[in-house]
């Protein structure tokens, strides 16, 4: 027998398929050992066969296998092909996200605990006859014992020392065993809410329960209760013994729909993503491979959990741009959804209340199954909606961070012993400092960004590579001591509002104040449980999060996303800003929302505070085609990154003249072609210069195979090289 393997080495040159003799009882799927050149490395086996076009003499024998099962199922092994074709990655990249870290790497092992029991020998009276009667703790630990019973090593040492237990051991009266412990995420204890459907949730969800095949996009609006629908579609697929996956954008929403689906489905759920510990993410990921739940819940890299049998996958927020993978390996969580629901014959399910233009286009061409969610289940008006001119509030004299209106609505909030939640989608104290003198502004030395400045500990950041330094006293340029702070951060906002409401609680709820493990989830409670409270987030706290007594969002600088060179730029304004407005309101108190701008005649202000969803994407789709950009048109950006800027720029040009032959052959094709730097042209020291064209759909999949093949053939050294169609950021 032969076995096909594929080497875990990150290497170009040697990614593809290896023959070797396979053992008896090597299987499909396993990790093994193999001779490698002069070295033993390890390997996934992706195939077996009978015969091989490698001469017999030639083929090598293949090593052990390192776990004690297949860590890949055949869909798994399918998939990587499919991603390998349609996203072009290295086969070894998909196997490795099919593989947690943690096994890889063998430093995260199966978390087993030292118990102990009484032995067959074990007689009690009999014992307690031969103790003396001042050996109290000894007495106590023999009378402690039943026959039955399993107690933990360690526990018994504490209560009764460790020599008395030590010394029933060496008798023969207890005996040790050892026990798997599993290490389990913290989730939040929710009671579970069993409410019923109302006739618009329960015809969403018997339409999708009808036809299982598919995408279906539900467009509800926030509140409109789509947690709920995807309960009921789960809860009838486990019933038939399938099982589901349920993909959120946020590990900030992950705590609320663990608890959710905890308290209504208990140990059935299992939680993946990147917050969780070693050891909590390596046994999640056993108990899904080992068939012990049915669900899976958790961030963008839950869709490769190893789960058999699925009857639904679930996009959360579908929209959401953190749903693709922006650095390698480089795929869309909706295409391998899509190839998952299909292999397995179920419905893929999208949920939003503001679907990405692609998908609504979608839907409306009818290759998706549309179901709409219109009104909030709880029947409650939508929160009013307030855009607040911030230069009449100049004009006016006010040149502070809040208007007097959201300033009023704050202070009403308070006083009515409510909640608020204040959106800023920036972190820290501020975008930068400057030189009021010369105009310097310190940048990082490995990334072409300016420092963040963070005011609790007084340092400027990098957010791209972490790296810290000292924040500016004096300017090391011209000496000046006027140093200026940039716009405005979660920090300082923060700061001005213990200023203005010194005895109100302000949280803050950002990376900084979630890194740590469990800070999250310690964060959110702390929100729940504290009136009168304000939350002052990122979008962390935009999208999800249901709070019954939050009475007033406060938008800070609507304007922040709205002015990127990108023509997304007014779709992902119009989504954090929707989604956000949806936090007020969702119960029984009414809400409302104020927004700041200096732009209030956009034309998003005016469909937000309608929430006129289906306004907005008539007037975006029609830009879109009209300009001829996606769904209209493709994207491809190729990246090409390196220490040696020379290098990149070379290896830049050789591409771009490569290219620029097929853009002759297809010049009717080409919507743009160029090369240049990239808007951020250095992060963590590597140099980074880009190539973007826009095609027309005519001969795209020609195109690309062609653009693909020219990308394949260069491999200069120390050049990273990566395509991204469409890619959801351009910087």
């Amino acid at each position: 027998m032969i076995a096909e393997v594929i080497v875990d080495i990150a290497n170009s040159n040697v990614d593809k398929v290896f023959d070797y003799l396979a053992k008896d009882d090597t299987k499909l799927g396993s990790r093994v050992s193999i001779p490698f050149g002069k070295r033993t490395i390890e390997g996934y086996v992706i195939g077996l066969k009978t015969t091989s076009d490698v001469p017999a003499d030639k083929l090598k024998k293949i090593g052990d296998c390192i776990d004690d099962y297949p860590v890949l199922t055949q869909e798994l092994i399918d998939l990587g092909d499919f991603m390998c074709a349609t996203n072009h990655l290295r086969r070894v990249d998909c196997m490795r996200l099919f593989v947690p870290s943690q096994l890889r790497s063998q430093k995260t092992k199966p978390l087993l605990i030292n118990y102990v029991k009484t032995s067959d020998t074990f007689d009690k009276q009999a014992l307690l006859q031969d103790v003396r009667a001042n050996a109290t703790k000894q007495r106590q630990l023999i009378e402690y014992l039943e026959p039955t019973k399993e107690y933990a090593h360690a526990e018994l040492c504490k209560k009764f020392g460790a020599n008395n237990i030590s010394k029933l051991l060496s008798m023969g009266s207890l005996v040790t065993l050892q026990r798997h412990k599993l290490r389990k995420p913290y989730v939040v204890d929710k009671l579970d809410k069993r409410v019923t459907l109302t006739d618009s949730q329960q015809k969403v969800v018997d339409d999708i329960l009808s036809n299982r095949q598919g995408v279906h996009l539900i467009f509800g609006v926030t509140g409109s209760g789509k947690t709920e629908v995807y309960m009921h579609i789960i809860a009838q697929i486990i019933s038939e013994g399938k099982t589901a996956i349920l993909l959120v954008p946020e590990i900030s929403l992950t705590p609320q729909v663990m608890g959710n689906f905890k308290a209504r489905f208990g140990d059935n759920v299992a939680l993946l993503h990147s917050g969780l510990s070693d050891g909590e993410r390596f046994d999640e990921w056993q108990r899904i491979r080992e068939g012990d739940v049915k669900i899976v819940i958790g961030a963008r890299s839950a869709i490769f959990a190893p789960l058999k049998n699925i009857g639904a996958i679930i996009l959360d927020e579908e929209h959401d741009p953190s749903y693709k993978s922006e650095s390698n390996p480089r795929y869309l969580t909706h295409d391998v959804a899509k190839f998952r629901a299909e292999y397995n014959h179920c419905p893929l399910i999208l949920g939003s209340a503001t679907p990405s233009l692609e998908s609504f286009y979608k839907a409306k061409q009818q290759e998706y199954f549309l179901h709409e969610l219109p009104v909030r289940a709880n029947n409650k008006a939508m929160p009013t909606i307030q855009v607040v001119n911030m230069c009449d509030e100049v004009l006016n004299g006010n040149t502070g961070m809040f208007s007097q209106q959201l300033l009023n609505d704050l202070t009403s909030c308070v006083s009515n012993n409510n909640q608020a939640m204040l959106f800023i989608n920036r972190r820290g104290h501020s975008s930068y400092m400057i030189c009021r003198e010369c105009g310097y502004i310190p940048k990082c030395e490995d990334c072409d960004v300016s420092l963040v400045y963070h005011s609790e500990d007084n340092q400027l950041k990098c957010h791209y590579c972490n790296k810290r330094y000292k924040a500016l006293t004096n300017c090391p340029n011209c000496g000046s001591s006027y140093i200026r702070y940039g716009t405005m951060g979660t920090q300082r906002v923060v700061a001005e509002l213990r200023k203005i409401f010194p005895n109100v609680k302000i949280l803050r709820m950002d990376n900084d104040t979630t890194s740590t493990k469990n800070a999250l989830t310690t964060l959110l409670t702390e929100f729940a449980n504290t009136k009168p409270c304000i939350l002052v987030g990122t979008q962390m706290i935009a999208k999800g999060h249901d709070f019954p007594d939050v009475t007033l969002v406060g938008v800070m600088n609507a304007d922040m996303s709205l002015h990127y060179s990108d023509f997304r730029s007014p779709e992902r304004t119009f989504e954090l800003i929707t989604q956000v407005a949806g936090r007020a309101g969702r119960a029984d108190k009414a809400g409302k929302v104020v927004i700041q701008t200096y732009t209030p005649r956009h034309y998003i202000y005016r469909f937000v505070a309608n929430y006129n969803y289906e306004g907005f994407y008539n007037k975006e789709i029609n830009l879109r085609q009209v300009t001829s950009f996606p769904p209209f048109a493709k994207i491809f950006r190729i990246l090409i990154s390196g220490e040696d800027e020379d290098k990149v720029k070379t290896t830049t040009k050789v591409i771009f003249d490569k290219i620029k032959a097929i853009k002759k052959m297809f010049s009717s094709e080409f919507l743009y072609y160029e090369a240049m730097k990239s808007p951020i042209g250095r992060i963590e020291k590597k140099f980074r210069y880009q190539i973007l064209m826009r095609i027309k759909p005519t001969y795209q999949a020609k195109i690309e195979k062609d653009v693909y093949q020219i990308v394949d053939d260069i491999h200069p050294n120390g050049i990273q090289l990566f395509i991204e169609v469409n890619p959801s950021n351009l910087s």
